[in-house]
């Protein structure tokens, strides 16, 4: 097991770090400051040239000059807290909207906007990278003031595990994810990989792509992924919706392992199964990728990829039955999502 740092490139101004972490099968992981952005997630062929599974981008500014999070790490809350407000213990809390009327993926200042502090550490076992940043509630319309450590532990069991872990000092939402683009071929879409969910419904949603409380059923339609599906095949269900793919938020159940979600390469034989405890997994399949994002797979398409992002059902706060997202001063709360790759 090893890990290294290095200079990456410079953003905004400060020195962004590329933390590498590298396990004895020739997996590595790289996770930068700014943003939380896992970069590689590489993986060796049988003759050991390694393939990252995630899309990815030359340079930090390139992440930050489109609307789709590639890669980085969200909070306070994953997903659209509508107008801007949510309500905990009888007090409403306004943050500031950056979708329209709505807050998406914890607005402006949401953990994907800072460059967080690094440790790194190693052991026979495992490597592993600690990100700590304390947020300030300074400006109107900010979250209440939190202090976060996310911790990334790579193992010779070839599993990526993700520990977000907040303490906040006035009660607000906590529902952190990663916004992890998959595309573990390396072609230029993602029709021919294998999806498959532990998941019995989806969330409807309004015109905003805002909750509506309402869970609708999978069976018999395109959101049916409890059998391993080819995503070309499922997107082609999708024509008739204005996104032509998905956009949504999937209530899972995790079986006795805490899995939610696999998917597959069937050519290469890679493939990557998600561990989580909580009852979300939003699925997007890149449906707007424009050509002026210049990923290293090439310019932006549609379907090029598919994020995968385990969470807790989206906005649960306003409704009694989608699970209990909040945050109170005095306690501290971790949600983990474990990556385990095979290939």
């Amino acid at each position: 097991m090893e890990t290294s740092q290095e200079l990456f490139d410079h953003y905004n101004g400060h020195e962004v770090t590329a933390f590498h972490l590298n396990n004895d099968n020739g997996v590595t992981v790289t996770v930068l400051s700014q943003g939380g952005i896992i970069r590689e997630m590489l993986l060796p062929d049988k003759g050991g040239k390694k393939h990252n599974i995630l899309l990815e981008y030359p340079t930090t500014a390139d992440y930050y000059a489109n609307p789709f999070y590639v890669n980085m790490m969200i909070g306070t809350a994953g997903g659209r807290i509508k107008q801007g407000q949510f309500t905990i213990n009888g007090k409403t809390t306004k943050v500031t909207p950056n979708e329209g009327q709505n807050t998406l993926h914890g607005g402006p200042n949401g953990f994907h906007s800072v460059n967080w502090d690094g440790e790194l550490s190693s052991t026979a076992k495992e490597a592993t990278l600690t990100l700590t940043h304390h947020f300030a509630a300074t400006e109107k319309g900010d979250f209440p003031a939190m202090t976060v450590s996310t911790k990334y532990t790579l193992g010779n069991d070839d599993q990526l595990v993700v520990n977000f872990s907040a303490e906040a000092e006035a009660p607000t939402i906590f529902n952190p994810t990663y916004h992890v683009y998959f595309n573990l071929s390396g072609e230029k879409d993602i029709r021919h990989q294998v999806l498959t969910l532990n998941s019995p419904r989806h969330m409807d949603v309004d015109s905003e792509k805002i909750p509506t409380g309402r869970l609708l059923d999978n069976h018999g339609t395109p959101f049916d992924f409890t059998s391993p599906t080819a995503l070309g095949e499922a997107i082609d269900g999708m024509q008739n919706t204005n996104e032509k793919g998905f956009d949504d938020i999937f209530e899972v159940v995790p079986d006795a392992d805490q899995r939610i979600a696999t998917l597959t390469d069937p050519q290469s034989n890679r493939s990557v199964t998600l561990h989580s405890k909580r009852n979300g997994l939003v699925v997007f399949t890149a449906n707007s990728f424009t050509p002026d994002m210049n990923l290293t797979l090439g310019h932006g398409a549609p379907h090029m990829g598919i994020a995968l992002e385990a969470q807790n059902l989206s906005d649960a706060t306003r409704f009694e039955n989608l699970g209990d997202t909040t945050l109170l001063p005095g306690e501290t709360k971790s949600y983990e999502i474990g990556y385990q790759f095979k290939f």
